[in-house]
């Protein structure tokens, strides 16, 4: 059975690239469009990871890092920030909440998937 990962992002076009660049590798994805709905997600499901961008409406991708790392059942999946914040404090801000990774916008597809097969094994 493959993984799932969720992929967190307010552009519709983001999501589609990302889940098309996993999906094309073997892996199933869902998609959420801020960290509100990530969240709402994450009641009933696993995943093997989270790829989130930083800068959205409603929950920023910071704060869904910190409320995913409070609850027990999704306190160790990995997060990969996905974003064109290049400032090195926001890097740091994102792992200190518990951000495994950070890609910049643009990227290539074989970035996220040397990312995440370095984090999830199929």
């Amino acid at each position: 059975m493959s993984k799932t990962i969720l992929v967190v992002d307010d552009s519709a076009s983001m999501r589609q690239v990302i889940s098309g660049t996993l999906e094309s590798a073997g892996y199933q994805t869902k998609v959420a469009v801020d960290g509100v709905d990530a969240l709402s997600k994450l009641d009933g499901e696993r995943f093997a990871l989270i790829i989130s961008d930083v800068n959205m409406p409603n929950m920023d991708g910071i704060s869904l890092i910190k409320a995913v790392k409070q609850r027990p059942d999704t306190k160790f999946t990995p997060i990969v920030m996905l974003t064109t914040e290049t400032m090195a404090e926001k890097k740091e801000e994102g792992r200190q909440a518990g951000a495994k990774a950070w890609i910049v916008k643009p990227f290539q597809p074989n970035q996220i998937l040397d990312v995440v097969s370095k984090l999830v094994t199929l």
